[in-house]
């Protein structure tokens, strides 16, 4: 599951290429981790969100913890409870410059990003809601991956072409879930020897 990506553009040349109205500029920074801000494209707006449906753990004793954010949707899980009042009436698209799956041994993960090799910013399924915890939160539609992806991840973000846009973000549900599907085109794989986890010093 993707669990970082990066989006290297800023909130009007978003705006431009989706069509859609810049809202105030937030904080929002160029690489997106869970339970952190980023940038979204919904109801004709590029909006900050937090990236993270909240879920709410409980302790040994029973006191609430600090929220965990759940911030990947599974195409095949998308009519649970968690997920399908958000899939049938509030979607969004989330613009990707690169996302990165970890690779590698336990312990010795690296960054693998990956990017189309013909656009500078691509839009990836997404869906949304209001919350108590966070305010505007959205989660990234997982579907399975395409060959590009599968020797890293047997999951991956639903890239959507322009030409999708539009019916994902209000086309109905039956149709829009069909849209999640695996890349058909050409992806480029970057292999680094990043760590996954950077520790600080």
């Amino acid at each position: 599951m993707c669990n970082l990506y990066n989006m290297r553009k800023n909130v009007d040349e978003v705006a431009r290429l989706f069509r859609a109205d810049p809202d105030p500029r937030g904080n929002a920074g160029e690489f997106a981790y869970p339970g952190y801000p980023g940038l979204v494209v919904a109801e004709g707006r590029v909006r900050q969100m937090t990236w993270g449906f909240p879920l709410t753990l409980k302790g040994k004793n029973g006191q609430p913890l600090k929220p965990k954010p759940v911030n990947n949707c599974r195409t095949d899980k998308l009519d649970s409870f968690m997920w399908r009042f958000s899939f049938q009436e509030r979607r969004c698209l989330i613009p990707v410059t690169a996302y990165c799956e970890a690779e590698g041994e336990k312990g010795a993960k690296t960054r693998t990003w990956f990017s189309l090799p013909d656009q500078e910013l691509f839009a990836v399924a997404g869906i949304w809601r209001d919350t108590d915890e966070w305010g505007p939160a959205y989660s990234m539609v997982m579907t399975e991956a395409c060959e590009h992806v599968q020797g890293v991840h047997d999951r991956m973000p639903a890239i959507l072409p322009p030409s999708d846009w539009d019916d994902w973000l209000s086309g109905p549900p039956d149709a829009a879930g069909l849209l999640c599907r695996p890349y058909e085109m050409a992806m480029t794989v970057e292999r680094t020897e990043e760590p996954w986890v950077r520790r600080s010093s």
